[in-house]
């Protein structure tokens, strides 16, 4: 008999940390509201009259147009004015995943990346619209996205110039995308899948990443520092799900799958998912295949799925995580909360399809993770989040009584165009950066970058490693508070 024991008193002793609020009753369904919303402040191009984010106008209208193409629309990735492809192909993914998985009520966010996407998948023959915007110039202004004068130079990769990194991950979220609207909107769901496969054969076909072929307008930003096999990999498992007529049926995606795997990191442990790192998160997405429908040669990814849950999870074998003295998993300085959203959501997931499965998580001998003790890490780390933690500060924006006044977003701070007309220029802007004056707007339901490994925040503009929100921070979080409000898969 495998013992749950002593996982589940480490997971306790986590959540009893000295000085940490736990006893919070947290409203989930208004911080989910809050998260999705963020979303709209984020929108770049001609903004809906259903937009609720009223301080924002549209902006960024021609990009695309010197180089005869439409590319205007999409999210801003962070808190500049750059339109940076991968990220905001990640966060389409997870958006889209928080809606399939969790059933978040997030479509119109999942359609307003998915649409851009969809522009610059099709844009240009043989080509891949990956970036607008030369950041190297755009972070020389602090500037109101619908005031910004700097140049809109868009980037594509192409046979010559390959980008299977991006090509990827834009696949994968065109077909997640796809899943989410193929009940629906049929039709547009049809679209979408149709740009995810030829865009999938272009980033296979012509291998290489983008960090090369665009390096001085990618790096240091968004880097692919993990390669390209990851994402050619977590693609292939998203065409599956959205070509196949059922997950276990052997299609030309799953025959991939099986012969590729090997080559593209299906045995190789990783203890990180990012924007970047689509190495855990394809090994749980397939495990949901594998543990629904036993699909032979998927066996291999809930094994290492397995070693990375079990990294995460105190007392249990193979733990080697590190936690703040007050309970938050932390990876590292810049932007920690990007890895905590996005661990809670595997957490999350790989709970629900364990124990929908009847398993648990092997950490080796004879003990086993039941899958409560990953809804608890996870919702540990959500709590936190939302303020129980030693500050007791909220880190969602515009949620609880106290949250940072002072983010690293160029529209947040500066005063709107309703509230003040006349244009701010480039130079004229910085002393909005510099001020110690709040933001001038709330930025609601933005998740910024988070404490330090003591648990210590600097509530201060300039402090872009913990100040900054971004899309790909909340995205994840989108599906885990879905999880916590008590949405429902297909709703």
């Amino acid at each position: 008999m495998r013992s749950y024991l002593f996982v589940s008193i480490a997971v306790a002793a986590l959540c009893l940390t000295a000085g940490v609020r736990t006893a919070a009753a947290f409203n989930y369904a208004d911080a989910l509201d809050k998260a999705i919303l963020f979303f709209e402040a984020q929108r770049s191009g001609k903004l809906p009259p259903a937009q609720r984010v009223a301080w924002r106008a549209n902006s960024a209208l021609s990009d695309g147009s010197a180089s005869n193409v439409d590319l205007a629309g999409g999210y801003y990735d962070a808190g500049d004015n750059v339109k940076f492809g991968l990220p905001m192909a990640f966060t389409v993914t997870m958006l889209s995943w928080s809606v399939l998985e969790f059933g978040a009520d997030a479509d119109p966010a999942v359609r307003w990346g998915a649409d851009y996407l969809l522009k610059a998948a099709t844009a240009t023959p043989g080509a891949l619209w990956v970036q607008v915007a030369d950041p190297n110039q755009d972070h020389k202004c602090w500037e109101r996205p619908e005031d910004m004068d700097t140049p809109r130079t868009a980037y594509k990769v192409t046979p010559q110039s390959p980008g299977s990194d991006v090509a990827g991950e834009t696949a994968a979220a065109l077909a997640a995308a796809s899943l989410v609207f193929r009940a629906r909107d049929p039709a547009y769901s049809s679209r979408l899948l149709a740009a995810a496969r030829k865009v999938f054969d272009f980033a296979d076909r012509y291998r290489g990443s983008y960090s090369d072929s665009l390096s001085s307008v990618v790096s240091p930003f968004y880097t692919s520092y993990s390669g390209y096999h990851d994402e050619l990999l977590w693609a292939a498992a998203w065409l599956h799900l959205a070509s196949s007529p059922s997950p276990s049926s052997n299609g030309v995606y799953m025959s991939y799958i099986r012969s590729n795997g090997g080559n593209l990191g299906a045995e190789q442990d990783d203890y990180t998912i990012s924007w970047d790192d689509k190495r855990v998160a394809t090994k749980v997405l397939l495990s949901k295949v594998f543990l629904q429908n036993r699909v032979d040669g998927l066996s291999v990814y809930k094994s290492h799925a397995d070693r990375y849950i079990c990294s995460l999870v105190p007392g249990a074998s193979g733990f080697q995580s590190q936690y703040t003295p007050g309970g938050l998993l932390f990876k590292e300085g810049d932007s920690n909360m990007q890895y905590v959203t996005s661990t809670a959501f595997l957490l999350l997931a790989y709970a629900k399809d364990l124990g929908a499965a009847g398993g648990a998580v092997s950490c080796g001998g004879s003990t086993a993770v039941a899958p409560s003790a990953l809804v608890s890490l996870a919702k540990r780390q959500v709590d936190y989040i939302l303020g129980a933690n030693p500050a007791g500060m909220s880190y969602m924006v515009g949620f609880g009584a106290r949250y940072p006044r002072r983010v690293h977003h160029r529209g947040a701070s500066m005063p709107s165009v309703r509230d003040h007309p006349a244009r701010i220029g480039c130079d004229e802007g910085f002393q909005y950066l510099h001020s110690s004056d709040p933001d001038r707007n709330v930025l609601v339901g933005a998740v910024v970058g988070g404490p330090d490994q003591r648990d210590a925040y600097t509530d201060s503009r300039d402090n872009y490693a913990q100040a900054e929100p971004s899309t790909y921070t909340n995205a994840p979080l989108v599906g885990a508070l879905a999880f916590f409000a008590g949405a429902r898969a297909n709703k």
